[in-house]
């Protein structure tokens, strides 16, 4: 090294010592610049190992000027970064990690060197201060312009590892297409929040050219629980109509501001060409795709927490129809809408105009305005927007005689209430029905009333009750209540079970017979049954054929989602034809004029995909 730096650099010296032992003075250097020694030394964590590992930090800490720093490139192995921020933050030091950028060419090279990340660890030497505690850590990632302070060494530890784990990801989805299902949140540099969900959709069918290889599509906000962009298999029809051999979907997440599709695009350009196959040309131009050219409109009207169901929000999207629609969301189940209702034409209209000017004063997303419409008001009432219980309606006709049902007393019991919108369409359209809705959490039975237009009435009632415990009390009275349908429609609280609606102590066979006992004898027992375990399933329907002899399923297109119709007694079968026709008498006279109903919702259609068990 002498020889070859003797006239170009003659005023660098190269010298032979011991790490563990240098011969310089104390202070002698402002820096001390380590390119991979710490990573070489430190092989174990054997304690021959760290004792010398100790002796070099040691040497640094000994011959660097108070102010001056320690700058070791290393690829942060979990049992060398834990040795250095330990040692060199117990000594009072400032402790900084920064990713090592690489350049855009790097990325897209044909065969990538390295499948992981390098760091550069800074450490700055401090003046002791006796009896202080203070300890600094940061991170600067290379998609960040300033570092990020973090409370601990745990806490960077687990943000270097994370960036580790996105880049042998990378390098993964680089090497080779169809990895299966890959998603990936992109989180808000300053408060470390989700503002991105990634879904990376590979379509191996997709004949190569130049201009097939990649693309990113923007799912308008709000439209994200939509079965194309919401479930696996939607997202790979869209990628094969797209016609890309890898698309990455990109959901926007509530509680984010945007601006547009350009400063969308803008922020994630960089990022995304990390998830790029091989084999696309360098500096390719990749699209970014919609629907409609925008990013849709959320506004979130009310957000709270609930003891019982935990965060929930409430919030106003635009469908594809310029229509809005109202939705109850838990967070802890983020794609799934627990309720939906249809705003009325005169709401979306000032909606619409409300964002235009919104758009001019740019209010935070945080900070929604908290307006509720009145009871009643703004909801319409005769619109139904989930798919399971426009059929669990069409399940009346399995009472047989349409005409009765309006002419006649329809008891009706509804556990599981949500936005109300179940009870509440029965209630407007069957004007003789008297229905009792039984819901745990009262949270939920203010934001039916708050915020979906729901009201009781004399003919409507909620009871604030564990379903399991009402009916439970129901069959063991004096005097049993018998009602002509039972609906539930209820979720479960843990995600861990293979069916998530009903949770599964709502169809034991014990408490089926509690069912079966204040079900009247011609009646209904309908079910939303969301089980994704077929061996679950197929035991669910075994221990509802024991008690309900009768029984039909109606699975919903496009959805988990299968409705259960049960009757006591086989002789009540009704062939397809034969329930089609009662399925249109009873659609026929709902249609009468004054009674609102809407003309996209057809029952006959809701049960021509009936199949009996």
């Amino acid at each position: 090294m002498k020889e070859r730096n003797a006239s170009r650099r003659p005023q660098m010296s190269f010298l032979k010592m011991d790490m563990t032992q240098m011969e310089f003075p104390d202070a002698s250097f402002q820096v001390v610049l380590d390119k991979g020694t710490l990573d070489a030394v430190l092989t174990d964590e054997e304690e021959k190992t760290l004792q010398q590992v100790d002796r070099m930090l040691a040497e640094v800490g000994r011959v660097l000027q108070v102010g001056g720093r320690y700058l070791c490139i290393s690829l942060a192995q979990a049992h060398v970064l834990k040795k250095a921020v330990g040692h060199f933050s117990r000594e009072g030091w400032m402790v900084r990690v920064h990713q090592v950028a690489s350049s855009q060419d790097q990325v897209l090279e044909a065969e990538p060197r390295f499948s992981l990340p390098v760091f550069a660890f800074i450490m700055t030497k401090f003046r002791p201060v006796p009896g202080s505690a203070l300890q600094i850590f940061e991170l600067c990632a290379q998609e960040q312009g300033k570092p990020v302070r973090l409370e601990s060494a745990e806490q960077l530890a687990e943000a270097v590892r994370e960036r580790q784990q996105y880049a042998w990801l990378c390098s993964q989805l680089y090497r080779k297409a169809g990895l299966g299902s890959v998603s990936l949140d992109l989180c808000n540099g300053d408060t470390g929040e989700p503002r991105y969900t990634l879904h990376v959709v590979d379509s191996p069918t997709v004949k190569p050219s130049r201009d097939s290889h990649f693309a990113i599509f923007i799912i308008p906000q709000g439209r994200e629980t939509e079965w194309l962009f919401g479930m696996e298999e939607g997202r790979k029809q869209l990628a094969a109509s797209a016609g890309f051999r890898r698309l990455i979907t990109v959901a926007l997440h509530r509680g984010q501001q945007y601006e547009g599709m350009d400063s969308i695009q803008a922020e994630l350009s960089a990022r995304v060409m990390e998830l790029a196959p091989a084999g696309m040309p360098a500096r390719q131009q990749v699209p970014f795709l919609s629907v409609g050219g925008d990013i849709g409109v959320r506004t979130v009207q009310h957000q709270d927490c609930s003891p019982l169901s935990g965060d929930y929000v409430v919030e106003d999207v635009q469908g594809d129809d310029k229509r809005y629609f109202r939705r109850l969301i838990f967070l802890s189940n983020r794609n799934v809408v627990q309720s939906e209702a249809r705003l009325l034409k005169d709401v979306s209209h000032r909606a619409q105009k409300k964002r235009k000017k919104d758009k001019k004063k740019q209010r935070p997303a945080h900070a929604p305005e908290d307006r509720p419409a009145a009871p009643g008001q703004g909801i319409d009432r005769s619109y139904l927007c989930c798919e399971h219980h426009k059929a669990m309606i069409a399940g009346l006709a399995l009472l047989r005689n349409p005409e009765l049902l309006l002419e006649t007393p329809l008891a009706l019991l509804v556990v599981g209430l949500g936005g109300g919108s179940l009870p509440l369409f029965v209630h407007d359209h069957f004007p003789k029905s008297c229905i009792d809705a039984v819901e745990i959490d009262p949270s939920m039975l203010e934001v039916a009333t708050r915020w979906f237009g729901f009201s009781q009435s004399d003919r409507m009632k909620v009871h604030i009750a564990d379903g399991l415990d009402y009916i439970t009390s129901l069959a063991g009275g004096e005097v049993r209540p018998h009602y002509d349908v039972i609906m539930f429609d209820v979720d479960s609280k843990d995600p861990t079970l293979g069916m998530s609606c009903p949770p599964p102590a709502f169809v034991d066979q014990p408490f089926l017979q509690k069912v079966k006992s204040i079900l009247t004898p011609e009646g209904v027992f309908i079910l939303n049954l969301v089980c994704r375990d077929l061996g679950l399933k197929d035991s669910v329907l075994a221990g509802l054929k024991a008690v309900f002899p009768l029984l039909y399923v109606r699975r919903i297109e496009g959805e988990v989602n299968e409705i259960l119709f049960c009757q006591l007694h086989p002789e009540q079968t009704l062939a397809t034809p034969e329930l089609l026709e009662v399925a249109e008498a009873l659609e026929q006279t709902l249609r009468r004029p004054g009674r609102g109903w809407d003309d996209t919702y057809v029952l006959s259609d809701m049960l021509k995909t009936v199949k009996i068990v």
